[in-house]
């Protein structure tokens, strides 16, 4: 008979050996995710790792998180606005267990959710998430869209007073103001600018200065406007600095912004109001301003169509007046065949005051016939004819 061992004993060999070699490690690894199976009222979540070479299956392990690493699923779905499915390539940090039952697994302790995001986009969402629970009544977020104290002031009827916010001689403040001095209505605006460096570290410490100035100023301003040209997406880092945003966040003067090409969209720009482009900054000011003035045209002729309707009817109304007290005078009565009836040159409305004996005239078209009355009696059963 052969010598033989448990199979508990060689699992155990193997676990003793693997922990020995592995216990204390953690590796990097990257990988496809295939076979998901997340768990989330127990927050867990099992699924192979794979790696393929050429279309052909080189390596698979069995992974898993347990319910204290579950949240790294939650952010990067959070970060990555994707979900955690099968297919998915991703970097992750693991460990290597093995279990007498179970065998080998991965048990998968953090994502590189930057390997996926981009480190700016990672600090970018950082920052919107501390925006979020630094300012809980004035920053609200909602299915993806920011709603601010600043975005949510309500704009003048009419825009003149503009504060503008921008660097010198850059292409940015030549097309604003080029689009607003020649607009098509020659509207005019008093544009007050406020000049600064709007790129690199210092720009939000100095467009701050700038919005603190503004705020100072006795006449208050309609709006401020920021724009700057376009460029590459670490010339906008700026833009998503924590400090500057929350400033934009809870100014009290509303702000439009047009930072860059329609490509780009900072975190400044979710704080205020957007119109990505400097001159589509412009133009809507004038189309803002035009719509107004389409109001009170539209009101303009409203108020004069009711005064016309109304002087038609009151028109209509004296003509039908004058048509009824045509149709009552004496003239016209007479004309249909009626009569009036005086006595001592009064007109008898109440027949209780002619008496029998008393003289009474008759007026007729062309006739007046006097009377002396010999009889009187009710007319109870109303016949006139």
């Amino acid at each position: 008979m052969q010598e033989h061992i448990p199979l508990s004993a060689l699992a155990e060999q193997i676990q003793q050996t693997i922990q020995n070699q592995f216990e204390q490690e953690s590796y990097w690894v990257s990988a496809r995710i295939m076979n998901v199976k997340k768990y989330e009222s127990s927050r867990r979540c099992y699924l192979n790792l794979e790696e393929t070479k050429n279309g052909n299956k080189i390596a698979e392990m069995k992974a898993v998180f347990w319910s204290n690493y579950y949240s790294e699923i939650e952010k990067f779905e959070k970060y990555i606005q994707q979900p955690f499915k099968d297919g998915t390539e991703i970097i992750c940090k693991v460990k290597v267990r093995f279990h007498k039952i179970y065998g080998l697994n991965l048990d998968i302790i953090q994502l590189d959710i930057a390997h996926k995001l981009g480190a700016l986009e990672l600090e970018r969402q950082q920052t919107l998430d501390r925006l979020l629970l630094s300012n809980p009544t004035s920053i609200k977020e909602i299915d993806g869209q920011y709603f601010t104290y600043n975005n949510q002031l309500p704009i003048p009827l009419v825009i003149e007073n503009i504060a503008f916010i921008t660097a010198t001689n850059s292409d940015g403040q030549r097309d604003f103001l080029q689009e607003l001095s020649k607009n098509k209505h020659a509207y005019t605006f008093h544009i007050d600018e406020y000049l600064c460096t709007i790129q690199g570290e210092q720009a939000p410490q100095l467009i701050m200065e700038q919005l603190a100035l503004i705020e100072q100023k006795k006449h208050p301003y309609d709006l401020v406007v920021i724009v700057r040209g376009g460029g590459s997406l670490g010339d906008f880092k700026p833009f998503d600095q924590f400090e500057l945003a929350n400033k934009i966040a809870n100014f009290p003067i509303p702000i439009y912004t047009g930072i860059g090409h329609d490509r780009n969209q900072s975190i400044v720009d979710l704080m205020a109001r957007e119109f990505k482009t400097p001159t589509k900054v412009a133009a809507y000011i004038v189309e803002h301003n035009f719509e107004f003035e389409n109001r009170l045209l539209r009101l303009k002729e409203r108020i004069f169509n009711n005064i016309e309707t109304q002087v038609t009817e009151a028109k209509e109304a004296l003509a039908y007046s004058k048509r009824i007290i045509k149709l009552a005078s004496p003239e016209a009565i007479l004309n249909r065949g009626f009569a009036i009836v005086k006595q001592a040159g009064e007109i008898i409305t109440d027949p209780k005051k002619i008496k029998i004996g008393s003289s009474i005239n008759t007026y007729l078209k062309d006739e007046i016939v006097e009377s002396v009355i010999q009889k009187k009696e009710k007319n109870e059963k109303r016949n006139y004819l």
